[in-house]
């Protein structure tokens, strides 16, 4: 048995997220149709489908060396080869941070490695990723296993290096394997490797982590700063036979349990190795509860919920799913981690969709269908004022016309003053852009390297990181000042219009900088435990502390950027949903004018004129049948939620005491 509840609720996921681009693509095609669409809307739906095509679902797998995590992944997701596509066995395996994913931009499977010298360089892997001639490429023959396991150990190279020089590259001498020769150990040939691999959870957009163990996550920062925070999930590995060790319990400290408090991620432990404790003389019943009585003190130990600590053997789960052998299979308990992964992963990701993606086209979905109702409303009215006025149609369609257009005078007035707000706000943009332009930014990232050049002491990381994130914080609370005013100013500007639109009344959205302040004070908080972990710095690893302030540099700056592109989008969609309504009307109103012209230079008889009015009225309910529609699948629940599953919100179950 492959994976494949977990392959089925991913296929689901892929095709929900197809529905709603062909909603989007086809809601677009409407307002074009219905001479509703417009620039601003345009943009957003524009957005919208770009971050349906860009997502995908991360899984990451975190633990000390030999605890299972190479062959975990083997016998989740490459059992159907037949044997270890990963190399894994007794001992280190993995030994740098590897990805895998499909990439759909090239024709042939490949694995790419980045050469650990790389560490002695400032730059981050993101950065590395950008420059390909760095890395070392081996193609990957996907028709033959054997080739590809012999590229697959490529990954578990390492290669001789003096100890000053490995000390130089981040890693800490204790946790280095001895050559056999004095002053010569062994490292990790590789600092990162990417595997590119057509796989049909991959191609669907699955990514998988594994991270080495020994401290890796420590002496490569992206993996804590970057890469771990953008994971939907981290399964944290253990041995069943030993427990939570003291290693385990600090790589949990200081770089997993705070993912949780930090970033909408599931964080699980698996507790591996459960075989060990197979005892076929003292029976199921004892060797079930050994099993349960160690998974409630990991818990403990963790402080998570006792549901999200998961006893499984990858060895005998893999062995079984090659021999084909249910039994087996069940023991190994590998089935409860991937009903885990379907019910709780992916319905994480489909929250967050709905709330980023579903939620605003629905927004714009109700207006032009709002817009829409009032068009038929007024044609339905026309309608029955020149069927009761058989005599006198043609005074009375002069009467209308008039009426129309003092209605489109009042809403091209409002769409005047609109305009002129939209470019007050622009320059209230422009002052929110300025409180974090990148030259200010510039300014403290040369600040901080002239500081930390000229002191490396302890007490001169301390204050140098200190003051630039309090120089930095400062410039967001001057933006928070900044984004107080132009709020202030949008919600005069939408108290106005819902004074003038009692039916339409819209509520103003609001500039926060909440989120952007939390996520500076976690690159701090993160800072903090990096300078209180003093064993690097100690043994004059400087060139560990430069890569991790330059990584954490580099988050920042990303921070700031994302900072900028919100407020400049903010204050061009601030008046969006205002500008919409009236320009929709006004085009209504429009389209009104041309429609009571058209009946007033017919020769024809009332009857006529009243079966061109007919139609019209059919062809709005029709599009308004379509927006309908379009609501209606864009209300469907997600593929989770339709099976009728109750999931429990990442984090929801947690708690510092197991529960039994």
């Amino acid at each position: 048995m492959s994976m494949e509840r977990l392959s089925q609720q991913v296929t689901a996921y892929v095709a929900w997220k197809r529905e709603l681009m062909r909603e989007i693509t086809r809601y677009r095609s409407w307002l074009i149709h219905n001479r509703l669409n417009s620039d601003a809307v345009e943009a957003k739906l524009e957005r919208a489908l770009k971050l349906l095509r860009t997502d995908h679902i991360t899984l990451a797998f975190v633990g000390e060396y030999s605890r299972g995590k190479t062959e975990l992944i083997n016998s989740l997701f490459f059992s159907e080869y037949g044997q270890r596509m990963l190399p894994s066995q007794a001992g280190r395996t993995t030994m740098c941070p590897t990805e895998l994913f499909f990439d759909p931009r090239s024709e042939h499977s490949y694995i790419r490695l980045l050469p650990i010298e790389t560490r002695a360089a400032e730059a981050s892997v993101a950065q590395f990723k950008r420059i390909p001639r760095h890395w070392v490429n081996i193609p990957l023959d996907l028709s033959d296993p054997e080739n590809m396991v012999q590229a697959f150990t490529q990954v578990a190279k390492t290669k001789p290096m003096p100890v000053e020089q490995a000390i130089q590259l981040g890693f800490h001498p204790d946790m280095l394997e001895s050559a056999g020769k004095p002053g010569i150990v062994l490292v990790p040939a590789w600092r990162h490797a990417i595997v590119n691999f057509d796989h049909p959870l991959l191609r669907q957009g699955l990514r998988i982590l594994d991270t080495p163990g020994l401290n890796a996550l420590g002496s490569e920062p992206e993996l804590t700063l970057s890469m771990l925070p953008n994971a939907q999930a981290v399964i944290f590995l253990l041995s069943a036979d030993t427990g939570v060790t003291a290693s385990d319990m600090a790589v949990w400290q200081q770089h997993i349990r705070q993912l949780d408090d930090e970033n909408p991620i599931c964080l699980f432990a698996a507790l591996n190795k459960i075989d060990v404790l197979w005892d076929d003389l003292a029976g199921e019943t004892f060797v079930q509860h050994a099993i349960e009585k160690i998974r409630s003190a990991t818990a403990k130990q963790l402080g998570i919920n006792r549901d999200n600590v998961l006893p499984i053997s990858a060895k005998q789960a893999l062995l079984a799913k090659v021999r084909k052998d249910q039994e087996l299979l069940d023991r190994s308990q590998l089935a409860d981690l991937e009903t885990l992964l379907c019910e709780r992963i992916v319905a994480q990701k489909e929250r967050l969709l709905e709330e980023r993606v579903v939620n605003q086209v629905l927004a714009l979905l109700q207006n032009s269908q709002h817009v829409l109702n009032l068009r038929l409303a007024k044609v339905n009215e026309q309608h029955e004022l020149l069927s009761n006025h058989h005599q006198d149609n043609g005074q009375l369609l002069f009467e209308l016309t008039a009426k129309t257009k003092e209605d489109h005078g009042q809403h091209h007035k409002r769409l005047l003053g609109l305009k002129t707000n939209q470019r007050l706000l622009k320059r209230q943009g422009d002052l929110l852009r300025s409180a974090v332009r990148s030259e200010r930014l510039d300014e403290h990232l040369a600040l901080l390297s002239k500081n930390l050049t000229g002191s490396w002491t302890t007490f001169g990381i301390n204050q140098t990181i200190l003051f630039f994130f309090r120089s930095v914080e400062a410039d967001l609370q001057t933006l928070g000042q900044e984004a107080e005013m132009a709020n202030k100013m949008v919600a005069a500007i939408y108290r106005r219009h819902n004074e003038e639109n009692p039916l339409h009344g819209v509520d103003a959205p609001q500039f926060s900088i909440k989120r952007p302040l939390r996520e500076l004070q976690q690159l701090q908080g993160k800072a903090d435990r990096f300078r209180l972990h003093l064993k690097t710095l100690l043994t004059n690893q400087t060139t560990l502390s430069r890569r991790f302030f330059a990584t954490l540099v580099q988050e920042v700056i990303g921070l700031h950027q994302r900072l900028r592109q919100e407020a400049e989008q903010w204050a061009g969609d601030a008046l969006m949903p205002l500008m919409q309504h009236t320009l929709e009307n006004k085009q209504m109103l429009e389209t009104h004018m041309l429609r009571l012209k058209a009946l007033a230079q017919e020769t024809q008889q009332t009857r006529t004129r009243s079966q061109h009015l007919g139609r019209y009225q059919h062809e709005l309910q029709q599009q308004l049948a379509q927006a309908n529609e379009m609501l209606r699948m864009l209300r469907r629940p997600a593929p989770v939620q339709r099976q009728g599953k109750v999931v429990s919100l990442p984090g929801a179950g947690r708690s510092h005491s197991a529960a039994d």
